[in-house]
Order: structure tokens, then sequence, then C-alpha cells
């Protein structure tokens, strides 16, 4: 199992529940301790300038813990106070601070550099848009690009929950954040991706109950894993057939057909019911051309990429909702489903695995909310939507959660702004299709094929440049070094 993702709640009640059997503050010394070990190995041996921005509140504590620590250290720090301490912990590691020999400003001074910078302002206790001073010092450490800004807990301003920005306003983007107890959802998707910059757990000791969320890994989907028998033809490896392609869209099941391929699917047919004279792709001459109705065994389907809305849409769709294999739902199956109850109920009334992979804008047609209020709430929105439909769904973006209809989620940490392409979802659909005609369980092949989708971007190296046509063949190597792995 992946990285627990713990609830705020969840943790605070974990802290209530512990410091019951320990010393008034020795949470916040050992969070603040935790972070100057941290902050101190990546500065290296010699002396380094440090400026920790304090609130007022516990995260504040933690900063002037970690202050005094980093000082003991050797490394030349400040403290400034944003506001004064609030609670007794807090003003406690204050006057500890202050007993050492250290001082502390009011404000900031601008005009000075530091090797790095402690945001030890707000951490999970923020309920409201930071102003003020406090806003002031939030902009002024995202200027400080050549310091090491450390994160306490949680960037200044980030929902740790749902991993958006409170209010709107941007808050810190760290280079590390040092997060307290257990790992905290927010930190993995949505604004958290670009604000939490690496991640390191420090537990303190305290062991939360975990619960449904955690963060995907290759133990997830272990039996992907595991390199073929040498002794296997294609035909155990299972028929796709991909349904899509309406008039000018026939690309997007190109896309999936050539992606389930490089996945390992054993055979890939395509029906393309904008295009029924297409039968011959010259870039992979390996895939098979026929209407799906015709086909004798079908362990997979792949439909809505580039299917459009028209009729004959609908009659493909309601064809696939019927089909006695998984099913997966991309792009204008899931808009037909989101505007068509009949369609909806087909789906609902299903015997067999349906996997949907929306993005933020379709799980909201799904929804009848707005895609803001998607992002807004990414995994409670992921989960409503595997729980009301019955299905797997994927909910893509950065961070892309994946549910189970049980409410068992994760969150996948892969993946990048070079996936933000056109046709890299048909790809994923077609990756998903072709380890469920492997016959991987559902959940298996979904979260292995949204961890090596986004792998493939990592593994691309950039931003920008990635088209969807590439994806695959990265994932493939992606998929070929985990089998190495395994078998060395």
């Amino acid at each position: 199992m992946g990285l627990p993702l713990f609830s705020i709640d969840t943790l605070r009640k974990a802290e209530v529940a512990a410091a019951k059997s320990l010393a008034p503050g020795a949470l916040m010394q050992r969070a603040g301790a935790a972070a100057a070990r941290a902050i101190a190995q990546r500065l290296g041996t010699d002396r380094r300038s440090v400026a920790v921005i304090c609130g007022s509140g516990n995260n504040g504590g933690d900063g002037y813990v970690c202050a005094t620590e980093l000082a003991r250290l050797g490394h030349g720090v400040e403290c400034v106070a944003l506001a004064a301490p609030s609670t007794d912990d807090a003003r406690a590691t204050l006057a500890d601070w202050k007993a050492g020999g250290g001082s502390v400003r009011d404000a900031i001074d601008k005009g000075r550099t530091y090797n790095a910078v402690v945001d030890a302002v707000f951490g999970i206790g923020l309920s409201r848009v930071p102003g003020g001073a406090f806003a002031e010092a939030i902009d002024w450490i995202n200027t400080q690009a050549k310091s090491l800004r450390v994160a306490l807990d949680v960037p200044s301003g980030l929902d740790a929950d749902r991993g958006t920005w409170i209010g709107s306003r941007p808050g810190i983007l760290a280079d590390l954040t040092v997060t307290f107890l257990g790992a905290k959802p927010g930190l993995f998707t949505g604004a958290g991706c670009d604000a939490a910059g690496e991640v390191l757990v420090e537990s303190l000791g305290v062991e939360p109950v975990p619960g449904q969320l955690t963060l995907l890994e290759p133990a997830d989907f272990d039996p992907v894993c595991v390199p073929r028998a040498r002794n296997s033809h294609k035909g155990d490896y299972g028929n796709v057939v991909v349904v899509g392609g309406g008039p000018g869209m026939i690309g997007a099941p190109l896309l999936a057909a050539r992606a389930a391929l490089r996945i390992g699917a054993g055979r890939v047919f395509v029906d393309c019911i904008g295009a029924p004279s297409l039968q011959f792709d010259p870039l992979h001459p390996e895939l098979m051309f026929r209407s799906a109705k015709t086909l004798d065994r079908i362990d997979t389907v792949v439909v809505g990429c580039g299917l459009g809305t028209d009729e004959n849409a609908r009659v493909a769709l309601q064809w696939a909702l019927g089909a006695a294999c998984p099913v997966v739902f991309d792009a204008d199956a899931l808009n037909m489903l989101a505007h068509d109850e009949s369609l909806r109920a087909c789906l609902l009334a299903r015997d067999h695995a349906s996997i949907l992979t929306p993005h933020p804008l379709e799980a909201a047609r799904l929804l009848d909310l707005s895609a803001a209020e998607v992002q807004g709430d990414r995994v409670g929105c992921a989960q409503r939507l595997a729980r009301d439909l019955r299905a797997m769904v994927v909910l893509k973006g950065a961070g892309t959660v994946v549910a189970q209809a049980d409410a068992r989620a994760w969150i996948n940490p892969t993946g990048g702004p070079a996936l933000a392409t056109p046709g890299s979802g048909d790809a994923l659909a077609g990756m998903i299709g072709a380890l469920l005609a492997q016959q991987f369980s559902t959940a298996t092949a979904t979260l292995a094929a949204v961890w090596l989708h986004g792998s493939a971007a990592d593994r691309f190296g950039g931003d920008v440049g990635l088209v969807a046509g590439e994806i695959a063949s990265y994932a493939a190597r992606c998929l070929v070094d985990l089998r190495n792995t395994r078998s060395a």
C-alpha cells in the first residue's frame, strides 16, 4: 500500500490523543527539530543564513523551535514575528528562542537575501484569505527563488484537504514541505502539486489510523510488474476494441488503439464510426479495423474517443453499455452519459466493470456542478462519482485521483504539464483497456495505467514537447524497467 493520506480532522484527533501522554509542547519540539534537521541536511555543513517567518499559532511555534535548533547547529538565523504568539506552546517556544540569545524582528528585511527561508506562518490552521502583513510575507517568500523555501507542515494558504488555495489567493510555493504527523492529500493534487515541492513526512512518533486514501505507488499494481512468461503468445493478452472516431475525429481512436498496442494488448481493433471505409493505419499496420458488432471475442471495450454526440454515436455507446466485458468510458461517452438519463440507467445496470476517465469539466457535467467546484474537492468528487455510478473513476489533472465505488481512493504522484497536450487522455484510455484485456483486475489495470501514463511524462523530462502518440512508448519503457527490477 502507498503512503497513507490523512484529513486535517483525522490528524487533529490523533494529535490531541497523543498529547495526552506527552509533556506540554512535546509535539511542537519534535516538529521544529525534525524540520531543522531536514533543512540543515540540505544546507550542508557551512554556516548559512536562514529567515524563519512565524505566524501567531502553533505553526509559528514550530518555526521558533526550528530556528533554535538551526542556530544550535551553527547557522545564522533571524526570526520574524508577523503577530504575537496566540497559544501557550507557541509563547513557550518564543521564550526559549529569546532565552538562547535569539532576536525577533517584527517585519521582514526585504533588502536581505538568505540561503533558506522558512514558512511557519499558518500551517493547517488557516480558514480565511491571508491579508495585510501575512499576504505581504507570502508574496515576499515567493520572490526568494534563489533561497531554499521550506514550508512547515503545509505551505501557507493551501487547503491541506483539497489542494486548493484558500479564497483563491495563491499562497506559498515551497521547494520543500516538511509535513507533520502524516501526509495530507492537498499536498499532492491541484494547486498542492506546485505549492509543496518535495514532501518529507515526519510522523513525530504519532500513528494516525489510516483511512481509504493513499498515494499511488507500484506496489498498488504489483501484478502488472511481474514479467511475462516466455511461453506465451498474443492470444494470451486479450482483444481490445476501440469505438470512436466520429466525423473529423478519427485521430482520437487511433491514439487510443496505438497506446493499447504499445502497452501489451494481444490484438487491437478499431471501429471508426465516422469513417467506416478506413481499413489501414500506415503508422501501425498491426491495428485491425472492424465493426465492433461483428467481432466474436472482445475482452475490453474503449468507447468515446472522438466519438461525437450524434445519433450514430449514441447507438455506438448503447452497444458498448451492453458489452459483456469491462468498458472504459472516455470523452464524448461521458458527455452523453451526463445528459441522457436512459444511458446512465444502462450504465448503472451493467454487470461488468465500468471505468470512467473524466477531466474536470466532464466530471462537472456528470455531477451537475461547475468545473471550479470539482477542482475545489477533487477527491470528494471522484469518490462521489464512483459511488453514484458504480464505477471506477479516474479524475484527470494535476494529481490524478482514482476512486472506487467503495470510496477507496488513490492520488497519483507521477506526471506533469507535458501531458497537457491533445490526445493524452485518449492514450490513457487505450492503456487502461490494454491492461484490462490482459486480465488484470479493474483496480490493478486502472492504477497501473494512470501511474505509467504519468511516468511517461516524467521520463520525457520536459514540460513541453511531448505529443500524445509518444506517451505509450515512454510508458512501456517505464513498465519494462519495473519488470526488470522485479526479476533482478
